[in-house]
């Protein structure tokens, strides 16, 4: 049974873990590493490819990610235990350098944003916060394919979503409201640079 994650540095040492001798690491096998149980690491990984300027920035990456953000929000807002993805969504894979790359660059930022974590403001992140998350979620997902075309947005939804993950996984209510602020923030600057 995978033992819970609880901060920023576990999550990339699991990653780290599913990294297999291939060029290519295919999402089961990230998955099948991080659990399927807890949806908080899910978005927090969703977050953390978008947000990487090695991996967020390839063309293509952020319209995977915002699929996968989709189904993760949608289950969230069903309530459902385990977390569920089709076939297809499994076999895509990350370039392992860039995986690799983005991980080691992920380091040092981890253990500083780990040390700062604590739960506080709960509600936020329980039940009515977390369907609250799930919805915000959402918006990011069905805008992913959009900021690929306005530079810099999907980093900056990736933040966001990396910020929601942590939130769940640490109970950092705190941490979501930033990520709220963050979203409207990066939906803002695209919606302008849009029109």
């Amino acid at each position: 049974m995978t033992r819970r994650i609880t901060n920023l540095e576990q999550l990339l040492d699991r990653i780290d873990d599913a990294v297999s001798g291939s060029d290519r690491v295919p999402l089961s096998a990230i998955l099948q590493m991080v659990g399927r149980r807890s949806f908080g690491p899910l978005l927090l990984l969703a977050g953390i490819i978008a947000v990487s300027p090695i991996i967020g920035d390839i063309p293509g990456i952020p319209t995977t990610v915002g699929i996968f953000v989709l189904l993760i929000a949608g289950q969230m807002l069903l309530q459902r235990e385990y977390f569920w993805l089709p076939q297809w969504v499994l076999k895509r894979t990350v370039p392992k350098p860039g995986l690799c790359k983005a991980l080691k660059w992920l380091q040092r930022p981890a253990r500083f944003i780990d040390r700062i974590l604590r739960p506080r403001l709960t509600v936020l992140t329980h039940r009515a916060g977390s369907s609250a998350i799930a919805l915000v979620c959402l918006v990011i997902a069905v805008a992913m394919p959009t900021m690929e075309v306005v530079p810099f947005t999907a980093n900056g939804a990736g933040a966001a979503l990396t910020a929601f993950g942590l939130s769940l996984v640490a109970h950092d209510g705190f941490l979501a409201l930033l990520a709220f602020v963050f979203t409207g923030v990066t939906i803002g600057v695209t919606l302008s640079a849009l029109l």
